[in-house]
This record gives structure tokens, sequence and C-alpha cells, in this order.
């Protein structure tokens, strides 16, 4: 049976997702923004969780942890990133760039994606054709360079994109209609963000998430993964720049957006 992955809205514009396996009855989460809406969730469906998932250290991607595990029955094991250990909750399982586990029936291979912050970590899910991404790729963007380096983020963002087309992008932040903007503001004339914008819009006047959205949709649409689009660099001015430069110069131009 194919893995449940249920997306819950949290706080202001956050998400966690509750993963769920039914030939052995385990349930992960990703993140944990606030305990509420989680407990909920679990509540409606029986499930029962078995472990968390973090990704990295910010406070609205961990601080429901506390309250969670207060109202559960039994700890659940928690893991998280090696390197950014000495600021996350205690973790049972520290993980590093590189390491595969099984976690709901299926291989969880663990990918460094520093940038956003040193230590960030996503998870990628073949068997579910899902990857994880926390606060480093995006839906229609990337996140804001608080630690790293531009070439940092850079080369995570290509090691998400070297992932299969269909593979699901579950980021953690309801941010896509203002990325579109932003995408939009680089190429009015992108047809493709044209269409997009539509459909994004649909969704959101219904309070439908736009998360996730899938790799194939990212490598026509995301201008933080397309820094090496020959049309992208065009747009910007800088139609012979090296790609991490190009990547450098959107991400500077989306913070004073």
């Amino acid at each position: 049976m194919a893995l449940e992955i249920l997306t819950i809205p949290c706080l202001s514009d956050n998400y966690a997702f509750l993963l769920h396996d039914a030939a052995s009855g385990q349930t992960a989460l990703v993140d944990v923004p606030e305990a509420g809406p989680i407990l909920a969730a679990l509540s409606a469906r029986g499930w029962v969780l078995t472990d968390i998932l973090l990704t990295h250290h910010h406070w609205d991607h961990v601080d429901g942890l506390p309250d969670l595990l207060e109202a559960l029955p039994a700890k659940p094991r928690i893991w998280g990133a090696a390197e950014d250990a000495h600021r996350l909750p205690p973790l049972d399982h520290p993980l590093k760039d590189g390491d595969s586990v099984t976690i709901c029936g299926e291989a969880v291979h663990v990918f460094d994606v520093s940038g956003h912050t040193l230590g960030h970590i996503a998870f990628h899910i073949p068997g579910a054709q899902a990857l994880f991404s926390g606060d480093s790729l995006m839906v229609m963007g990337c996140g804001r360079l608080f630690e790293g380096t531009p070439a940092q983020m850079w080369a995570s963002l290509s090691k998400c994109a070297a992932l299969p087309d269909d593979t699901k992008l579950y980021s953690g932040h309801e941010y896509t209609a203002s990325n579109l903007a932003f995408a939009l503001s680089l190429e009015p004339e992108n047809p493709q963000l044209i269409l997009l914008s539509g459909r994004v819009a649909d969704l959101r006047a219904t309070g439908k998430p736009t998360v996730p959205s899938d790799l194939a949709q990212e490598r026509k649409t995301n201008p933080f993964l397309r820094a090496g689009n020959p049309d992208v660099k065009a747009a910007i001015g800088m139609p012979n720049a090296p790609d991490v430069d190009v990547f450098t110069e959107i991400r500077a131009r989306k913070d004073k957006f």
C-alpha cells in the first residue's frame, strides 16, 4: 500500500506533514510548528505517532514538540541533523548527509541542504516520490539565507533538482503566491507562470494548500532553480554570468521584493 501523506496547516503559514504506513501502522511527522493541529489530525485518523523528523532548528519548525510529546501516550523516535544537534531538541537518531534509514516501511535518504541555516537537512523518500525540504527548496522559491552562502544554497537546490520530475515537493510554508509574484516580476511573459498564477489563485481562494508541488513544475517556474536557464539570465541582464552568480542576484532581488 502507498504511503499516505497528509499536509497539516499550522501557525499562520507553516506546514507539518504526517506520513502513515497502513501495513506497519507506523506514522511519522515532519516538523512540529505547533501541537494542536497535529494532535487533532492523529486523533481523527486513529494514527499512533512513531517518528518525528526535524528539518532544522528554527522555532516555527520545532516549538510545538514539548506540547506534542506531553500529549502522546508513548514517545516517538526523534530524528534530526547531527550537525545541528546543539540547537535542536534532544535527538534519538542524529543524521548526516548521505544517510539512508527506514521509516514507515520506506527508505528515507538524508540530504544536507544548508543555506537557509547551516545543518538544514531534507528527507527524500523515493518510494513515495516525495521530498520534504523544510525551508530550503520551497514551492516557487527558496529560503532566505540566514546562515549559509549563496554558493551553499545553490549547491543544495541543485541536489534537489537532480531528483526525478515526478518527485512531490513538500516545503514548510505557504509562500507560493508571493513567490509567484516575484517570479512574474522577473519573467512577466513566461506562459508557465501565467498559467500557474490562475491555479494558485483558485487554490488559495478556497483555502487549499499549494503544497505539494512537483519538480517538473518547479523546473519550469521556480526562478531559483532556473538560475542556469538562458531565458532567466537574459531577463535579469546577466546572459553570460555563472549560474551561482545569477542565483545570488535573484536571491538579493527577492530579499528586497
